[in-house]
C-alpha cells in the first residue's frame, strides 16, 4: 500500500517527511537506501517520521533516518520542517510545538516573520554525553589521522555527536576526505560523529561546512551549525548570537552559555508531495 510523503528542505538540506501519527511506519533499511538514491529513488539527506506523542509532555514524537538507513537522534533543519509540516497537514493548530526524538526534547515555533525557531537543550561538553571515548573533558582534543597528521578539534553533544575543526578557508577544507576519516574513528567516537569545518572571523559570524554521519556533506546542517557556534563560543571566538553561513544559506544561532538552552532560527520550505511505493 502506498503512503503519501512531503519533500521539504532547510537551506538545501533535504528531507522526505512522513505522517505516522495515525498509522505506524517503520522503514526497511534496504527500501530506505533505494528511496534516498538521487537517480533511482526520490533523493534525500534524511527521512523524517512524525509520530504520536510518546508522553503527555510533548506534542509529537520525531524519528530521523539518514540516507544510509541509520537512525539518529537529532536534526535541527528537519525539526523546522516538521513544524511547518504539522501546521500544513492540520495535525496541530499550534505554532509552537514540543518534539521528542530518540535522544532529545526540543521546542519549535513558526514565527511571524515566516522563519522557524528551534530551542535545544544546553550543549553537552562532558565526553560521556557526546559520546567521546576519553576520560578527561577538554576544550580542545587532538588525534593522529593517517594522511592528515595531528588534527585538533572541539567536541559537543546536541542529541547527536559533533566534532568541530577550525580552518583558515572553509572553501579549501578537505571536508569529504577528512570528514569521513574522523567519522570512522570509532576508538574516539563510538557512535560516529558529524564533522564541522568552521572558519571563524568576526565575533558575530562564521562560515561552515559539515560532513554528516550517514549522509556525507550536506548543503546545510542545523545541529552542525549549533555545534560549531557552541564550540566557537566556548573557545571565546563568538558573542551570544552569530550568523552561520552554510553552502545552502544562513542560520542564526544564539546561546547565553553554561546550562542555558540554545536557539536556532532559519527557514523551512515545502518542495512537493507524492506517494511512496
Amino acid at each position: 500500500m502506498s503512503r503519501s510523503f512531503t519533500k521539504m528542505h532547510g537551506l538545501g538540506n533535504d528531507f522526505v517527511v512522513i505522517d505516522a501519527t495515525r498509522e505506524t511506519f517503520v522503514p526497511d533499511t534496504d527500501w530506505l537506501r533505494r528511496m534516498a538514491d538521487r537517480r533511482r529513488g526520490i533523493g534525500f539527506d534524511q527521512l523524517l517520521v512524525l509520530d504520536p506523542p510518546p508522553s503527555a509532555e510533548v506534542d509529537f514524537g520525531y524519528r530521523i533516518y539518514n540516507a544510509d538507513g541509520s537512525e539518529v537522534g537529532q536534526c535541527g533543519n528537519g525539526a523546522r520542517c516538521l513544524a511547518r509540516f504539522a501546521l500544513a497537514r492540520g495535525l496541530s493548530s499550534q505554532r509552537r510545538l514540543r518534539l521528542a526524538t530518540a535522544t532529545t526534547r526540543l521546542e519549535v515555533e513558526v514565527r511571524d516573520d515566516d522563519s522557524v525557531s528551534v530551542i535545544l537543550p544546553a550543549p553537552e561538553f562532558e565526553p560521556a554525553a557526546i559520546p567521546l571515548a576519553t576520560a578527561v573533558a577538554s576544550g580542545r582534543y587532538k588525534v593522529q589521522l593517517p594522511g592528515f597528521g595531528e588534527i585538533e578539534f572541539g567536541a559537543v553533544g546536541l542529541g547527536n555527536p559533533h566534532a568541530v575543526i577550525a580552518v583558515a578557508d572553509v572553501g579549501r577544507a578537505p571536508v569529504g576526505e577528512l570528514g569521513q576519516k574522523l567519522q570512522l574513528c570509532n576508538e574516539l567516537f563510538p557512535e560516529g560523529v558529524n564533522v564541522g569545518f568552521a572558519q571563524f572571523g568576526a565575533r558575530d559570524r562564521l562560515r561552515l561546512r559539515v560532513y554528516e554521519r550517514g549522509a556525507g556533506e550536506t548543503e546545510a546542517c542545523g545541529s552542525g551549525a549549533c555545534a560549531a557556534f557552541a564550540v566557537g563560543r566556548r573557545w571565546g571566538l563568538l558573542d551570544d548570537c552569530a550568523e552561520v553561513e552554510l553552502r545552502g544559506g544562513t542560520l542564526r544561532v544564539c546561546w547565553a552559555g553554561d546550562d542555558q538552552p540554545l536557539t536556532m532560527f532559519g527557514p523551512a520550505e515545502t518542495v512537493y508531495q507524492g506517494c511512496l511505493p
